[in-house]
């Protein structure tokens, strides 16, 4: 194993009003309840809908130039790792596995999920804007011929994105290729780009407590208290999908890693325990490789494979981003068929493969926004749903870590049948 590792591509730090967001949407939703039906909401509805507009919008303008940069940041990165030996290659083959089967879980599990716990009837106009149109369902034919864009800028103009993320995909795997000045002209220029979309979407965010605010007021409006009651829905489903990666990674560590499966679950505890409490996979790196220790896990591999899984494996996306698009597509009354399915799998795990270590907040508008758009799904939902994302997100980090360690002992116990070793 050799170590290529260069200066990472460092970029912004952002600091979101995660708890303030959170209390627009209580205040949002409980102001709408209260005054529905009255003159008073009557005469503020229109000044508080534009508010609530123009944030969605601040929102929205920055998705497909953001996706571009942090997918060429993302598979550079990849590349990078590729090149580090015969074990970064086997590690980054079981994350591809790992995201792909991730990303199915939840298109097969989420809708049998929702069609057995529905959503909570007082909901049906919850979360839903008056604008939205019914989406047409492609054949698959069309849908087959839609992968190529025969012209990137109306794709991007048509917010196409699975065109536009295969596209930008290929373009990362061809920087990767180019000779070393023109490789680093063109990663500095998508890290400048990343860097400004970031500071940008900063800036939106910060104002979230304001815009979750004025749309939490029109949503409670309609839907009375069954805002609140999908909310806890919505937490609680999604969260399920993160707890199938959850029990993946449990079964991986047994059947790959070939671990006790009390020892595993024992000796994650502390590692867990992190998790839940910093809600970051990056804090949670010194218990995981401690971790890993006492798992016997060799030192080389966990020092390795640990610290790059952090920097570039997210297993819960795929399952948890698309789960969030289903739900989202159900309520909306938007048909998903297997075309549909397929094109969300597809962008959800480009995405994955292709992140990097970002806020929450950001990372939930970044990877989801592509995937709704790609699917034919209303997109206007997530800027309420971003209020919550903070407790389903315990869910991500937990089923996260578990995994990063499991990927870790499958990973060292091929090195260590590749040796010869017991």
């Amino acid at each position: 194993m050799t170590d290529t590792t260069r200066e990472p591509l460092e970029l912004v730090s952002i600091k979101l009003p995660v708890w303030w967001t959170f209390g627009g949407l209580i205040a949002g939703l409980t102001v709408g309840l209260l005054l529905a039906g009255t003159e008073f909401l009557e005469s503020v509805a229109k000044p508080v809908n534009l508010v609530g507009t123009l944030w969605l919008r601040g929102l929205q303008m920055t998705i497909i130039p953001l996706v571009a940069a942090l997918l060429v940041l993302g598979i550079s990165q990849m590349a990078q790792a590729a090149r580090a030996g015969a074990t970064a290659r086997r590690m980054l083959l079981l994350i591809c596995s790992v995201l792909l089967l991730s990303g199915i879980v939840a298109a097969i599990f989420m809708p049998m999920l929702l069609a057995a716990f529905p959503i909570p009837e007082a909901a049906s106009a919850m979360l839903v804007a008056d604008q939205i149109e019914k989406q047409q369902v492609p054949e698959i034919w069309q849908f087959l011929e839609s992968l190529i864009a025969p012209n990137l800028i109306a794709a991007a103009a048509e917010t196409a994105m699975l065109p536009l993320t295969l596209f930008f995909a290929l373009f990362a795997i061809a920087i990767a290729r180019l000779p070393g000045a023109q490789k680093a002209n063109l990663i500095g220029f998508f890290h400048a780009l990343a860097n400004a979309m970031l500071t940008i979407i900063g800036w939106v965010l910060w104002l979230a407590p304001i815009g979750v605010f004025a749309l939490a007021v029109g949503v409670a409006a309609r839907s009375g208290g069954g805002a609140f009651a999908t909310l806890a829905h919505y937490i609680l489903a999604v969260s399920a999908m993160g707890a199938f990666v959850l029990v993946g990674a449990y079964l991986l560590a047994v059947l790959g890693g070939r671990m006790s499966p009390v020892k595993f679950a024992r000796e994650m505890i502390p590692s867990q325990a992190v998790a839940i409490s910093t809600q970051s996979s990056l804090a949670s790196l010194p218990a995981m490789l401690a971790s890993a220790k006492r798992l016997g896990i060799g030192d080389a591999t966990a020092d390795f494979v640990l610290p790059l899984a952090v920097a570039i494996f997210r297993a819960t996306s795929p399952a948890m981003n698309i789960a969030v698009v289903i739900y989202v597509a159900t309520l909306a009354g938007v048909p998903l068929s297997p075309a549909l399915l397929i094109a969300g799998i597809a962008v959800a795990f480009i995405i994955s493969v292709g992140s990097v270590s970002l806020p929450g907040s950001i990372s939930f508008v970044v990877s989801i926004g592509p995937i709704a758009y790609a699917m034919g799904v209303p997109v206007e939902p997530l800027a309420l749903l971003v209020a919550v994302e903070m407790l389903p997100d315990i869910m991500r980090t937990l089923a996260n870590v578990t995994m990063n360690v499991a990927v870790t002992a499958t990973v060292d116990r091929g090195e260590n049948d590749r040796h010869g070793k017991l």
